[in-house]
């Protein structure tokens, strides 16, 4: 059984799937850290990002592993970068990629196959790419403020105002909604639920509730 937990980022996906997962005692993965470990291969390679091809072959020339949390990278934890500067200001080019998101996905299938199937997936496309079956498909929202405001205490905005936050996010958004590969949108039959006002556990009950116990 898959439960895939879809949205932008600062609505609380990983808070909510971590949560689920050790409510139901599935496995959890953040498909995010895929792509910055991506991310990660393709700058050590030197691939300029605006070429398509050699972002790709540098992707598919490095190893990944989801961990305990921990993303490894040709047997590296690259965990910490993945939050820096340089990263995050690259993954959303990275990962808009055809031909890197088609080697992530592979990766998180065999990743959760590996686990006999039961998983918590969050992410930005897994309830209509990934895994378009899923049991159960999520869709988590908020306003752009509370986002911000969210993301204001993670460790990747230290430094920066709200303001900028909210630019920096309505940047990524655009860029994830529009993009040809695995847009940003919620799958037909997902459950949309806005967290604005939702605190975590109110939430966590809420999809807990779209889970069949058997």
């Amino acid at each position: 059984m898959v439960i895939a937990i879809d949205g932008p980022g600062g609505v609380g996906k990983s808070t909510v799937a971590r949560r689920v997962a050790a409510a139901i005692g599935a496995s959890y993965l953040n498909t995010g850290a895929y792509y910055r470990a991506a991310t990660i291969a393709a700058l050590d390679a030197g691939a300029p990002l605006d070429d398509p091809e050699a972002v790709t072959a540098a992707v598919a020339a490095a190893e990944y592993a989801f961990v305990g949390e921990h993303m490894l990278l040709d047997g590296r934890d690259v965990s910490e970068r993945s939050r820096s500067p340089e990263v995050t200001g690259a993954v959303s080019i990275v990962s808009a990629i055809p031909g890197v998101r088609a080697l992530m996905v592979a990766c998180q299938r065999r990743w959760v196959a590996e686990r006999g199937g039961r998983a918590v997936v969050e992410g930005r496309d897994i309830g209509t790419v990934v895994f378009p079956d899923a049991a159960v498909k999520v869709f988590l929202t908020a306003s752009e403020t509370e986002r911000a405001r969210r993301r204001a205490g993670d460790r990747e905005a230290a430094g920066l105002d709200v303001g900028s936050i909210a630019e920096a996010l309505r940047r990524r958004d655009h860029i994830d909604s529009t993009r040809e590969t695995s847009p940003l949108t919620a799958a037909d039959d997902a459950v949309t639920i806005d967290t604005t006002t939702y605190g975590a556990e109110a939430v966590i009950a809420i999809v807990l509730g779209l889970v069949d116990p058997a």
